[in-house]
């Protein structure tokens, strides 16, 4: 086959593809890909981080601390059995203990105010704090692994550009070799291809570093290796921000719970304020003619010092506070959610304009530059310029979907989108 028609069949094929040189070439890869497993896809990965969450544990410790907290708050005072003694030991006519007194008395503690209630209010108040919680931490969970597998993907989209620069290096290599032992070119000619050619083989290969780095970080977040392949045909759709038909505000909800917990917090410290009395029962043992009695009492505190006027204060100061979070949260959220559509809109519009207005006429330039150098009428110079302005827009184009993915990986975790794909996806596999 002539060089030409070639080199433009590998160019069409990687204008099809992430526009890279490398797929005209990969007919046995695609072979061996056929009888590897299938490529991991970004919900596959997030359903692995989600199962093997090591924060799983701790987040189900709290919760049921928290029930638990609940049983604790129903339950009510403990009574007092208490013993007197009197007339023990003395002198005179007390000096005997035929005319000692015992008393065996039961006391009880009476909660008033509403007590009980208000602690269970607040424990199960708490309760949903924690559950909360828990929702939130695996939000930052599934963020952070969407991030991972952003950053391992475009690094294997390098490894495409780097590849298609190494192929295009050897494919100059190979016609300046043969003009220079047809005395075409000097042999200074030669050793710049060969050069060239060296620069172009290393960048693959810290590509390749980096791409397996970006495997093996993913990997972590199960406790696996980096021998996997990564799905990458997502990674080059890009059609603007991705918002779930409803919402599921895990943040929003957790301020609004702490909201509900303080208000709860004041109905405890309003019932501490009021005082509980305290009913004893007995009965008295007459050591003088062995006669017993009935006896009953109490106490009731008075109000002279603690009235838990600055308790009460301190937890409607923090209800208030628990208010402004959730309008201060609320308005953050609604900017972030703003600035994130816009600029995955726009990452969207230029990833596509690069790759249907720039990639292309760069891979005509390429074309005809070679073909002119061919024929003698351009230097290896302009030939290495094309290809550089070729594999520089293919690298801005991912790095462009690389930020439109971050960006999608933020919103995500804004508006808990993977959330319900994850649950679905663990569910499908238990």
């Amino acid at each position: 086959m002539p060089f030409r028609t070639r080199y433009r069949a590998s160019a069409r094929l990687s204008l099809a593809f992430a526009a890279t040189l490398t797929l005209s070439l990969v007919s046995p890869a695609a072979a061996k890909a056929q009888t590897e497993p299938p490529a991991l896809s970004l919900t596959e990965a997030l359903a692995k981080a989600a199962g093997a969450d090591p924060t799983l544990a701790g987040s189900v410790a709290r919760l049921a601390a928290a029930q638990a907290n609940l049983r604790q708050a129903g339950v009510r005072p403990n009574p007092t059995l208490g013993v007197d003694l009197e007339n023990f030991a003395g002198t005179g006519a007390y000096s005997l203990l035929d005319r000692s007194e015992a008393t065996v008395s039961y006391q009880q503690t009476l909660e008033r105010g509403g007590k009980r209630e208000a602690r269970t209010g607040r424990a199960r108040a708490e309760i949903e704090v924690a559950r909360l919680r828990r929702e939130v931490r695996t939000l930052d969970l599934l963020r952070d692994v969407q991030v991972a597998y952003t950053e391992a993907t475009a690094a294997e989209a390098e490894v495409l550009i780097a590849e298609a620069r190494l192929v295009a290096a050897h494919q100059s290599q190979t016609v300046i070799d043969r003009r220079v032992k047809a005395a075409r070119d000097p042999l200074f000619a030669g050793s710049r291809a060969d050069m060239m050619t060296a620069q172009a083989q290393i960048a693959r290969d810290q590509a390749l570093d980096r791409a397996r780095d970006g495997r093996a970080a993913l990997a972590r977040f199960w406790g696996g290796g980096p021998e996997f392949r990564l799905a990458l045909e997502p990674f080059f759709e890009a059609k603007g921000p991705v918002l779930p038909a409803s919402l599921t505000i895990a943040d929003l909800a957790l301020l609004e719970a702490e909201r509900d917990a303080a208000i709860a917090n004041i109905r405890v410290e309003q019932a501490r304020a009021v005082v509980d009395p305290t009913v004893r029962a007995g009965i008295r043992y007459l050591g003088d003619g062995n006669n017993v009695a009935f006896v009953v009492g109490g106490t009731i505190p008075l109000r002279r010092y603690d009235t838990n006027r600055s308790g009460i204060e301190r937890a409607q100061a923090e209800r208030t506070a628990a208010e402004a979070d959730i309008v201060a949260a609320g308005l953050a959220r609604e900017r972030e959610i703003a600035q994130l559509t816009a600029r995955i809109s726009s990452a969207a519009t230029e990833a596509e304009r690069i790759r249907a207005e720039v990639i292309p006429p760069a891979i005509r330039s390429v074309e005809q530059v070679r073909e002119g150098f061919s024929r003698g009428g351009f230097s290896y110079l302009d030939v290495t310029e094309a290809e550089r302005a070729l594999a520089d827009a293919r690298a801005r184009r991912v790095s462009v979907l690389r930020q439109y993915h971050l960006d999608q990986a933020a919103l995500d975790r804004l508006t808990g989108r993977q959330a319900r794909h994850t649950q679905t996806r663990l569910a499908e596999t238990r």
